[in-house]
């Protein structure tokens, strides 16, 4: 294992709420890029989306649309206003 030997008695930690934050963003990533491949305004079909709760507004190009309802809608928005909030203070 890349030549390090590992404790293999010692506690890993385990933060799941990183994980899910970080599910989140790739969820996003993936949908932005196949509305993207689709010729569509990301930003604006995302907040249609979270507006709305109306799936039409994602693209089922690449599985986009079952990616994102994948994910609470409540979940995106609380990841986005924590993103914008920590990123201009």
């Amino acid at each position: 294992m890349n030549g390090r030997n590992y404790d293999m008695t010692e506690t890993v930690s385990f933060n799941s709420e990183e994980i899910r934050r970080e599910n989140i963003r790739e969820v996003l990533k993936h949908v932005q890029t196949a509305l993207d491949e689709r010729g569509y305004n990301a930003i604006n079909q995302l907040a249609g989306y979270l507006i709305s709760n109306d799936p039409a507004y994602i693209s089922s190009h690449n599985n986009a649309r079952s990616i994102i309802q994948s994910v609470e809608r409540h979940e995106i928005i609380e990841e986005l206003v924590r993103f914008y909030l920590e990123e201009h203070r």
